[in-house]
């Protein structure tokens, strides 16, 4: 079986210096907002080419904050695509925002820039960027409309770690940026983890104190925060992938370009390469066909293991019955034909091909 993602697999390149790295932590004695997490913190905003990075519990609560210290509240609308994961929609609604759910681009599966300023009212406040899958949304356009109305750009960078458009990383292409490092993200920890990274040295500065209880003085507490915290070991492995995800992702971009060269299939429609390769790190590779369950089916009857991103819309789903009534023919035509193949760095050469001529073989 050619599994979706095999997690041992990508993690054991790096066994032995994560073995060490977690030693390290245990005999600090030292296991919450420690050397480890304030090294990874400054290695990632380094990367992203941010001035500061927090890390965080996981990508939602990510989000969340920066909405949170940005003091957007009930009242208040942020733009947001409708075809992105859910999580992205809860940050959202978690703060009393109303989310306002604008269609995508079919051809890049990110939100469509023509479409925002029609959805822009006296609320908006903001407009959430999502790199869906892996690809740099068209961040030039999308600014040159938040600047218009003077509009917050917070970049859900959850699925793009190390894209770049334009020579700048994702996670500085904006005011504000969000990333999870859940185990399947293309820089991903043992256990769930996020980061805020910004330049905004204001907003960074409540993050930190609101993902603490809202305390930066024990037992002071400024602000309604939570418990969000990026534990010393999860800092400490994360510290240690990092040093690989660049090198990850050009394995990605090399099976991406494979499929893209040499599926050849009627009945199933490629994804959009981008003009510049640095653009997407294609943490997912996704097709689409009108045929989805009998492709997902086809190709698990030969070893290959696919998974659906993702078989319900937010606007459909029983959480948000209050938007059951919007009208989304885009995005609603992508979720019922996406399929997403295997793509990671640890897939063979073998795999890939045999992939590829499973998928060509359909029909």
């Amino acid at each position: 079986m050619i599994k979706f993602l095999d997690l041992k697999a990508v993690n054991d390149p790096y066994r032995t210096e994560i073995n060490r790295a977690v030693q390290g932590v245990l005999d600090s004695g030292w296991y919450l907002l420690g050397d480890a997490n304030k090294a990874f913190e400054q290695e990632f905003a380094a990367y992203c080419g941010a001035r500061h990075a927090v890390g965080v519990a996981n990508g939602l609560d990510a989000l969340d904050l920066v909405i949170q210290a940005y003091g957007f509240g009930p009242g208040d609308e942020i733009i947001v695509p409708a075809n992105t994961y859910i999580a992205s929609i809860l940050a959202i609604s978690h703060n009393g925002c109303t989310p306002v759910l604008v269609e995508p681009d079919p051809s890049t599966f990110n939100l469509d820039p023509t479409r925002i300023e029609e959805r822009i009212s006296s609320k908006t406040k903001a407009i959430l960027v999502v790199h869906l899958y892996g690809r740099v949304a068209e961040i030039n356009r999308i600014k040159l409309v938040a600047e218009r109305f003077g509009l917050k750009i917070i970049e859900d960078a959850a699925q793009a770690h190390g894209a770049q458009y334009q020579g700048a990383r994702v996670g500085n292409l904006g005011d504000a940026a969000a990333f999870s490092f859940y185990p399947g993200k293309n820089l991903g920890c043992l256990g769930d983890g996020g980061a805020v990274t910004s330049n905004d040295d204001e907003l960074i500065e409540k993050v930190r104190v609101l993902r603490n209880y809202g305390s930066s003085q024990k037992y002071i507490n400024h602000y309604k925060g939570r418990n969000s915290r990026l534990d010393e070991i999860q800092a400490a492995v994360l510290s240690v992938k990092l040093k690989g995800l660049d090198s990850d992702n050009r394995k990605r971009r090399e099976i991406a370009a494979r499929y893209a060269d040499e599926i050849n299939n009627p009945l199933v429609q490629l994804p959009q390469m981008p003009p510049n390769p640095l653009e997407h790190v294609w943490h997912l590779f996704v097709v689409r066909t009108q045929n989805r369950s009998s492709l997902q089916t086809f190709l698990q009857d030969r070893s290959i293991q696919t998974l659906i991103h993702y078989p319900v819309p937010a606007h459909k789903q029983e959480a948000y019955r209050e938007l059951h009534g919007l009208s989304l023919p885009v995005t609603e035509a992508i979720h019922e034909e996406v399929l997403s193949l295997p793509i990671s760095p640890v897939m063979s050469a073998n795999e890939v091909s045999h992939v590829i001529d499973a998928v060509n073989a359909f029909g």
